[in-house]
């Protein structure tokens, strides 16, 4: 007999069930599709893992260097249920010869506990799996006399084996795996990106389902909201979906909003918002010969997610619209992004759809929308989505500029500032400086129009809108006397 080296680990992946259970040019598919994507993202970390493929699992032999990272990446890879780890020893032939082995490596886990001994066999043998089972158990039994004796039914410690023809595998650890599909099996999908909760858990849910999820981004906020998606997108990406290629869409949304301003009545302005980046990315999804449109909208959440006034925002397009979240509350929204780790993005990132309405409606009328639409100007969005810039997710550097950059200033009882209130509401904060009122949709084309020999503080009622808009025109236009006011 010989053991596997200690210089490499055995990790055994077992497939979602849901595999398992398709017809055999399906199942043959998505076995392939999942072994070619471990191999992916696995050869990124060593060349010199070792891969066989099974018709119910994917065993990978690597190095002892790299087990963590290779056990994480197969953990947050879809299509796996099982991920387990063992120890593999070869030309085994009898059950004298397994249960010396058995005992050795798990003697120290039976002290002072109960325990049974469970055995899978493949191949042909002279003997039963229940054989191997009982004999190990009374091997064991009386070779650890501190233990606390077998139990069929409830035993503290179970000791897994598996022998396929004259390997002896012992399962030392066993970890749940994503489920889901394998990504690639289940076709395209253009992802609505913000940034903020919905989205993000939108499309790890249809990632996880094995569907490719590319990302369009509307951007409200210039450069560092920008900045922000993109790191969302990149974490999603590398985490849950490097086997394959997907692209970052970003489209320059903020004339499209000031023509919302300009042409749309106020209560109907966010459901005219949510149509029009729907009309847009339709025509996005058109190019890349994608079928499906993906947001992170949850039934009744806020105004706009009513289901008359969804039924309203669908209108404006053919494609099919995915809502993996409708029935989801915002808590189990928030946790699940807890546990994938898209909080602190989401955190930092504003909901611009959510401040754009002034008293909207919550059930709109399908006539008034008809007219409300045809006062817009569809020439902005046709322009919009021809100034759009598509790159590969993987192109996105990791170390891209954090948002929050811009100073912030607490007290200004000793600064000649200017205050500018740039939310959207009518409403102007009092200060004892000098305050005036740009919405933020307004300050790209008003800002350059005002005196530059001031000191300039952006207020908002978070300070996340002011952030990005100070960092926005800090970047593109070179301005040096603007910071936020945070009151204490």
């Amino acid at each position: 007999m010989s053991e596997s080296k200690a210089k490499t680990q055995k990790f055994i992946v077992k497939f979602f069930p849901e595999v398992m259970v398709k017809g055999t040019k399906a199942k043959r598919q998505m076995i392939d599709q999942l072994y070619n994507n471990i191999r992916t993202i696995l050869g990124r970390i060593s060349n010199d893992i070792e891969y066989k493929k099974f018709f119910d699992k994917i065993e990978i032999v690597c190095p002892i260097e790299v087990v963590v990272e290779v056990r994480q990446n197969l953990l947050n890879t879809s299509g796996i249920e099982l991920v387990l780890e063992a120890l593999q020893f070869d030309n085994i032939t009898t059950i004298d010869e397994m249960k010396e082995i058995v005992n050795k490596y798990t003697a120290k886990e039976v002290q002072g506990k109960t325990f049974v001994v469970r055995a899978k066999r493949t191949g042909e043998h002279d003997f039963k799996s229940t054989d191997i089972e009982r004999n190990i158990g009374g091997y064991m039994l009386a070779k650890n006399p501190d233990s606390k004796g077998v139990d069929l039914r409830d035993a503290e410690v179970t000791i897994n084996i598996e022998l396929i023809n004259k390997q002896l595998n012992i399962i030392t650890q066993k970890y749940q795996g994503l489920s889901g599909f394998p990504i690639g099996t289940q076709g395209d999908i253009l992802s609505l990106m913000s940034g903020g909760f919905d989205s993000t858990i939108a499309s790890y849910l249809t990632m996880k389902r094995g569907i490719k999820t590319h990302f369009v981004f509307f951007n409200l906020g210039g450069i560092a909201h920008e900045i922000g998606v993109k790191q969302v997108a990149y974490y999603l990406w590398n985490k849950y979906g490097s086997s394959h290629r997907i692209t970052f869409t970003s489209v320059p949304f903020e004339d499209v909003v000031t023509e919302i301003f300009n042409s749309t009545s106020q209560s109907y302005m966010g459901v005219t918002l949510k149509r029009l980046m729907l009309m847009a990315s339709e025509k996005i999804a058109d190019k890349m010969g994608i079928e499906a449109l993906l947001t992170g909208e949850s039934v009744a959440q806020v105004s706009s997610q009513t289901l008359r006034n969804l039924a309203l925002i669908d209108q404006v397009t053919n494609k099919l619209v995915l809502r993996p979240l409708a029935t989801m509350n915002k808590p189990e929204i928030m946790e699940m992004a807890n546990q994938i780790g898209t909080r602190r993005f989401a955190e930092s990132m504003p909901e611009y759809c959510g401040v754009i309405s002034k008293n909207p409606i919550v059930h709109g009328s399908f006539s008034r929308m008809e007219k409300e639409a045809k006062k817009f100007n569809y020439e902005v969005l046709d322009k919009a989505v021809e100034d759009a810039i598509t790159i590969n997710v993987n192109e996105i550097d990791e170390d891209v500029n954090e948002i929050g950059k811009v100073d912030v200033v607490s007290d200004i009882s000793s600064g000649d500032y200017t205050i500018i209130d740039i939310r959207q509401s009518d409403d102007c904060i009092e200060t004892s400086c000098e305050t005036i009122k740009i919405p933020f949709f307004k300050l790209k084309a008003q800002f350059e129009k005002l005196p530059q020999d001031k000191q300039y503080l952006f207020y908002c009622d978070k300070g996340i809108l002011s952030q990005l808009h100070a960092q926005y025109l800090i970047d593109s236009k070179g301005y040096n006397n603007i910071k936020v006011y945070r009151p204490q």
